[in-house]
């Protein structure tokens, strides 16, 4: 009894201990699925046929995407355009910088995302073959 009321006192509860300690068992779950799911996220650049045509766009599963993409599973400007071939990709952990790193090369001009390509892929190759 004394112990209940020394913590009424100091503005602990038995409820606000409780909600703490699930806090924190919540926080320490979260953090082993995140380090045991160790998923990857993928900021990539498609091309056409003639490399006349970029589109970048961001996945958590690159093979299934770029599949999507070759096979026309995708609406929109990537079938529209005929945009298929992987010339570019980087690899995060955390899908936050994944997210910036995509909008910032999206915001890029054409110039500056050949150059991008020539640095990683300079034949311009099809990257699929690769990753597959």
């Amino acid at each position: 009894m004394q112990a209940l009321s020394n913590r009424k006192r100091d503005g602990h509860s038995e409820k606000g201990v409780a909600r703490r300690r699930i806090s924190h068992l919540s926080f320490i779950i979260i953090l082993y699925n995140s380090l045991m799911d160790k998923k990857q996220y993928y900021v990539y650049i498609l091309a056409n046929k003639l490399n006349t045509v970029l589109y970048t766009g961001i996945t958590n599963n690159i093979k299934r995407r770029v599949y999507e993409h070759k096979n026309k599973l995708v609406e929109g400007f990537t079938k529209m355009y005929n945009v298929d071939r992987l010339v570019y990709y980087e690899v995060f952990d955390d899908p936050y910088n994944a997210i910036s790193r995509e909008k910032k090369i999206k915001g890029w001009i054409r110039k500056k995302k050949v150059e991008l390509i020539n640095s990683f892929n300079p034949t311009w190759k099809d990257l699929y073959d690769e990753i597959i």
